[in-house]
């Protein structure tokens, strides 16, 4: 697959994925692996609508396909990125497929004001840093991205009205 150089890139990429997303029904979220050499291995959408997955959540479907595909040791060395930080469902995922690194350009609690008290995303206010914190694995984290926070949020505006 295509190589990119910056985070930058590969969060404009998630940000694409999120509106292929929310064109095929589903919440508008995305989200690709990339190796340590900047590969993208995977990418992935949101599926929980069209496919009726709850746990259907762009990050936890994308790290549960890399575990099928990838031993552990190989997705150590891979990066997760992500248009909003994962919430605790696909934090842990993350963790258990032991993906090394974690990217995302727009917070939970970003996400939480645009969601609101929407019934289909009840989110939760709970940083992935401090999930990561509590684990035994030593997960890097680098997010959010302020410049690219209104281009993420803005592919979520009129969904959740």
């Amino acid at each position: 697959m295509e190589k990119m150089k910056t985070h930058e890139d590969y969060l404009m990429r998630c940000i694409e994925i999120s509106k292929e997303a929310r064109e095929h029904g589903n919440t508008p979220f995305g989200a690709l692996l990339i190796d340590e050499k900047g590969t993208i291995l995977l990418e992935q959408e949101n599926i929980e609508i069209t496919e009726k997955i709850c746990t259907g959540h762009a990050e936890t479907s994308l790290a549960a396909k890399a575990s099928h595909l990838y031993e552990k040791d190989f997705l150590a060395k891979c990066t997760l990125y992500t248009t909003a930080e994962p919430c605790a469902m696909c934090t842990g995922t993350i963790y258990w497929s032991n993906i090394g690194k974690i990217v995302f350009a727009m917070t939970e609690k970003r996400l939480l004001a645009l969601t609101g008290s929407n019934d289909q995303n009840p989110t939760f206010d709970l940083p992935s840093k401090e999930i990561i914190a509590r684990g035994q694995k030593n997960i890097e984290i680098i997010g959010p991205f302020p410049h690219l926070e209104v281009q993420a949020a803005k592919v979520h505006e009129g969904y959740w009205d």
